[in-house]
């Protein structure tokens, strides 16, 4: 089974960020030139390619997206 590896988070003002690195042999099976659009998982967003070297995904969410998630998540538990 192929081995994925997943960076640190890293941040800028805006966003945190971390790159995910496929074996060569996994990321073959994507679509090239394609960013990912799939549903986000926890607000990551697959936002740029790499193009020198295309098994690495970068990925980006904000920087409150925690913050924002558990609001909403109380918000659904308030009666309407």
């Amino acid at each position: 089974m192929a081995q994925i590896k997943y960076s640190d988070k890293y941040f800028d003002d805006t966003y945190e960020y971390r790159h995910v690195v496929l074996q060569p042999e996994v990321a073959m099976l994507l679509p090239k030139n394609l960013i990912l659009l799939s549903e986000k998982s926890r607000g990551w967003e697959h936002y740029v390619i790499h193009r020198p070297e295309p098994h690495i995904m970068l990925f980006r969410r904000p920087l409150n997206y925690q913050a924002g998630s558990a609001a909403a998540a109380r918000a659904e538990m308030l009666p309407k």
